[in-house]
């Protein structure tokens, strides 16, 4: 006489297999979106770098040369004598041509204040700002702006 024994489960089931696969499918839904934003944050921050130089160009120039009257402490646009001019004073000359993520770098002085602009490449033109303040001390504080902030990538 022979007895049946009971066959073990071997594999999973077909509804197991479509949980798993419904799991992934969420947790791709939701990471994606994520990711592709990171990506473009980090393309960014090669725009961001390419402030880097004109920045320290301008803080050198500043504790030398000065970027403000110091009387009336207001911006000196253009001035020979101050920091007023991209491609004087040790500063970078605007750069038009890009590179990479970078579609151009500028920098100007206005009455208000030394500003540093880097604009992305791409369909958006997304660009990032630097102002410089200057403190009775001489220091140099720095306020970023520009679109970048509204996309998040500043």
């Amino acid at each position: 006489m022979r007895v049946q024994q009971k066959a073990l489960q071997q594999g999973f089931t077909l509804i197991e297999l479509m949980i798993v696969v419904a799991i992934v499918a969420i947790l791709a839904g939701v990471g994606m979106p994520a990711y592709q934003n990171y990506s473009k944050r980090a393309e960014f921050a090669e725009v961001i770098a390419a402030t880097g130089p004109i920045k320290t160009a301008v803080e050198l120039c500043a504790q030398m040369q000065g970027l403000t009257d110091d009387a009336s402490n207001t911006f000196k646009a253009n001035d020979a004598s101050k920091c007023g001019k991209a491609g004087e004073k040790g500063i970078p000359a605007d750069d038009g041509t890009g590179y990479g993520k970078v579609d151009s770098t500028a920098y100007a002085v206005t009455a208000s204040g030394a500003t540093i602009t880097a604009t992305a490449t791409g369909d958006d033109s997304v660009d990032y700002t630097l102002t410089a303040k200057m403190d009775s001390s001489g220091r140099v504080g720095w306020v970023q702006g520009g679109s970048c902030s509204a996309k998040g990538f500043c």
